[in-house]
């Protein structure tokens, strides 16, 4: 099992497996019929209260992730992509943040693999 996290905008590849949407909003600029994606899971995305206070401000990162980790547990589309970890041999998960070091996408992922 593989679970990789790549920004929507980049280039689809053949690679990607299983293509899951985890944002809560559709990313501005991209077309629905041109995203490839094969699912949206709009709940596994944070709050909307998290994500104002988080403003992708680096320097909350870590309080972000542990405040968004407390919201994953009690999320029923968690256990929806935690299935689909099964049925797929590649899991991308696919987020439009700019910031790829510090995006919810990274919080899934890292969830998911230390998850048994």
């Amino acid at each position: 099992m593989r679970i990789q996290i790549k920004r929507i905008y980049e280039v689809f590849s053949i690679d990607d497996g299983y293509r899951v949407l985890v944002d809560r909003f559709w990313p501005g600029g991209v077309k629905k019929e041109e995203a490839r994606i094969d699912e949206w899971l709009k709940g596994v995305a944070p709050s909307q209260a998290l994500i104002k206070w988080f403003g992708h401000q680096p320097e909350k990162w870590d309080s972000f992730y542990a405040r968004y980790l407390d919201e994953l547990f009690d999320s029923a589309p968690l256990a929806h992509l935690m299935d689909l970890m099964e049925k797929h041999n590649t899991l991308t998960l696919l987020y439009s943040a700019k910031d790829e070091l510090h995006n919810h996408a990274i919080v899934i992922r890292d969830f998911l693999l230390l998850t048994p």
